[in-house]
């Protein structure tokens, strides 16, 4: 099988691409250029696609023994994921950069140039497992074993065809250390190489002020859950829905309890600072839905909205087929839910649905 081997310049990736190689398949590797204006080099754990990436995806495919090359995918980047998570902080929402990345980016953009180049699968060193049940039987996508790293949450919205394309060799290491070691035992020299986390392309850590830098500042009014004026903000886009912390309220609250931002409108460019108890919610609703089999109503499951968030039960209410979305019931109330986040839904490990939460009931 001919399989294009995506290679960030981290051990995870270079280890994937080197079991794809072993496992017999005609492997080449390729690094996505996500940024035209690159960094030499990658400070500590924060960004990625920066010139030493690349450098280092290229010294481990020449290790592999594997073709490598450089595809340039900033400008799909920029449109299909920067814009988009300017866009949706602007219209107060809460998006997943992570989530449209792997949907538009490493499993369209990506996946669409290898399907012209006469690839059969594309290779990522993403932590998560496909299962097919029995021959020309049906992929599905599942947990990784290793639940700290577990990445099927952010994968959930490129739906069955794309995963029916897709490797994942990294889905049955139990441990991070275990392909770390994996990584030594092959001389790939990534193997000590930090992980990188947060926003890729907000290398300094600092979203608030990547999104002042975007969308400039558009002053409104914070009030409390009364419509009392509490203060003034530079702009909605720099608030989500549970955020304590640098509300910029002097102000303590009547009874003394910590405050929360409980619902954001940019129209009115207000902000309203409530109690915790206001965050609380027992219903979903969320559109843009990708299933992986039907689903059907008063089917028992397991609902997450964050990728390292705990999954809750929950009952299904509502699907597409039968109300226009998808409308569940959780068992026990969740806090902090924000429209634009992705609410996927499992059964055990395995991925059913994953879907845009509109609002929370």
């Amino acid at each position: 099988m001919k399989v294009l081997a995506a290679m960030s310049g981290g051990v995870d990736s270079a280890v994937a691409a080197a079991r794809a190689a072993e496992a017999g398949h005609e492997v080449v590797g390729v690094h996505m250029a996500l940024s035209k204006n690159r960094d030499q080099t990658r400070t500590g754990s924060r960004g990625c696609c920066t010139v030493e990436d690349a450098s280092d995806a290229r010294r481990a495919a020449d290790r592999i023994g594997i073709p490598y090359y450089v595809w340039d995918l900033s400008d799909d980047f920029h449109d299909l994921v920067v814009e988009d998570f300017l866009s949706e902080y602007a219209a107060g929402r809460t998006p997943n950069p992570c989530v449209r990345c792997n949907e538009r980016i490493k499993f369209a953009s990506l996946m669409e140039r290898a399907t012209l180049l006469g690839f059969d699968a594309v290779c990522t060193g993403h932590y998560a497992s496909i299962r097919t049940d029995g021959p020309g039987g049906a992929a599905s996508l599942h947990r990784s074993r290793n639940m700290a790293k577990d990445q099927s949450y952010v994968l959930a919205v490129m739906g069955p065809e794309a995963v029916g394309r897709s490797l994942f060799p990294l889905g049955e290491y139990e441990t991070k250390a275990e392909v770390r070691a994996e990584a030594r035992s092959r001389g790939l020299g990534v193997s000590t190489k930090p992980d990188s986390y947060d926003i890729c392309f907000v290398a300094d850590g600092d979203t608030r002020g990547f999104l002042e830098r975007h969308l400039g500042e558009a002053p409104g009014e914070m009030l409390d859950d009364q419509g009392k004026v509490l203060g003034t903000h530079r702009g909605t886009h720099g608030f989500t829905i549970g955020q304590r912390k640098g509300l910029g309220i002097q102000q303590p609250a009547p009874d003394g309890a910590p405050r929360y931002v409980v619902d954001i409108d940019p129209g009115t460019r207000q902000v309203v600072i409530g109690a915790g108890e206001l965050l609380s919610t027992r219903e979903l609703l969320a559109t843009d839905v990708v299933s992986f089999e039907p689903l059907e109503v008063g089917r028992r499951v397991d609902a997450q909205i964050r990728a390292h968030g705990e999954a809750t039960p929950a009952e299904i209410l509502e699907t597409p087929e039968t109300g226009g979305g998808l409308r569940v019931r959780l068992s026990t109330p969740i806090r902090g839910v924000a429209p634009g986040q992705t609410l996927v839904l499992y059964d055990g490990d395995r991925v059913l649905s994953a879907a845009t939460l509109e609002r929370r009931r």
